[in-house]
């Protein structure tokens, strides 16, 4: 009899290990550990979640938008340099280093600027994005009598 118990306590166990990281589903109506498993994976399927964990938000926007910018304004600064050919022709050569660091960095500013600004954006999409699956899982369970705490 032991034998027969221990697998139902096991697969009871696993499911609800296995939800706890998206938060402790309690049966109100008993149902058995298959339906609790059928009806979670039916909820995320139309939550559009999974198990796993959501996508990480990408990290290094500002590191990017500078390396960005920066060669964007290597670009510039060469090609002002080419359209003002008389100019900067005439120029010593470090006058013409300094010009084409600062036109560097100063789209490297602008590129950390515009690169941040995308990420913060994606981080308030994907924040939004994960707060309305999670309750559109969180309405389905509660529709097929489950009760859903973080």
């Amino acid at each position: 009899m032991k034998k027969s118990i221990l697998p139902s306590v096991a697969s009871i166990l696993s499911i609800f290990c296995l939800y706890a990281t998206a938060g402790t589903v309690t049966p109100l109506k008993g149902q058995s550990p298959e339906l609790i498993q059928q009806d979670t994976s039916a909820c995320q399927a139309q939550a559009g979640t999974s198990n796993s964990a959501s996508t990480s938000s990408q990290s290094g926007g500002r590191a990017r938008g500078a390396a960005t910018g920066a060669v964007a304004g290597a670009a510039v600064s060469g090609a002002r340099a080419s359209s003002n050919s008389k100019v900067y022709d005439n120029l010593d050569s470090d006058v013409k280093q300094d010009y084409r660091q600062n036109q560097s960095k100063d789209a490297a500013v602008a590129g950390m600027v515009v690169g941040g600004s995308r990420q913060r954006q994606d981080r308030r999409s994907d924040r939004q994005t994960t707060a309305a699956a999670s309750s559109a899982y969180n309405t389905c369970m509660q529709q097929r009598g489950y009760q859903v705490t973080p």
